[in-house]
């Protein structure tokens, strides 16, 4: 099996700079992770917060954890304490409580706004409806310790190439949607969207975070 490091290497040889590499961790052991850590890559994503502590515990203080999965309020706290941001808010009581516990532990949460345009019901998020409200009712002023960074989207599970390239131009759209409706916005520049099959097509429409896993860990051990 070719190595981390080398899978590291060419999946970078790939992206664009400005690009950031989000190195999907979850369900691989520590010491893989490590071996990514060595290679000098520094971001990586989970999506459980009892595995995210027990790794972020046990592995270099500067890695910056993201959180990318289905987040419970019950699961807020310790997730804050471990993540650089959360990539997968996506609800406005989600926000709210992430908000209070930020603001609890003194902290700036950076978080994306989850939006919903894949076809499979199955995918959480925001509809590009919902979050037009939300930012038409700036309801973001109301935030003390979240910053807003940008928008976080999966494609339809799908091999027709244009449905795919379609999803990741609406969001790509909604952001600039948002930024038009409010211009005062600061630092909501982050589009992360694009795993192992289909991020060549997000970086075309303007990606600025991939999340790529299995292309650099093999298949997960579940």
């Amino acid at each position: 099996m070719t190595s981390v490091k080398t899978q590291l290497g060419l999946i970078r040889s790939t992206l664009p700079s400005g690009v950031e590499l989000v190195a999907v961790s979850k369900f691989h052991p520590a010491e893989i992770i490590a071996e990514a850590y060595e290679a000098g890559q520094r971001i990586f994503g989970e999506s459980r917060a009892q595995e995210l502590t027990a790794k972020a515990a046990s592995l270099p203080g500067d890695i910056r954890w993201h959180f990318i999965g289905h987040l419970q309020t019950n699961k807020v706290k310790p997730v804050v304490s471990a993540t650089s941001m959360i990539e997968s808010i996506d609800s406005e009581r989600l926000l709210q409580a992430v908000d209070r516990e930020a603001a609890k532990q003194g902290k700036r949460m950076d978080v994306l706004m989850q939006v919903h345009v894949a076809k499979e019901e199955t995918k959480t998020g925001f509809t590009p409806d919902e979050l037009l409200d939300f930012f038409r009712r700036r309801a973001f002023e109301s935030l003390q310790a979240v910053h807003i960074c940008g928008l976080m989207a999966m494609a339809s599970n799908t091999d027709d190439t244009d449905r795919i390239h379609r999803d990741f131009s609406d969001v790509a759209a909604l952001r600039g949607q948002i930024l038009e409706m409010c211009p005062d916005l600061r630092g909501f520049d982050a589009l992360s969207m694009g795993m192992s099959h289909d991020y060549p097509i997000a970086i075309e429409c303007g990606a600025t975070m991939v999340r790529i896993g299995s292309t650099i860990f093999g298949e997960r051990e579940y």
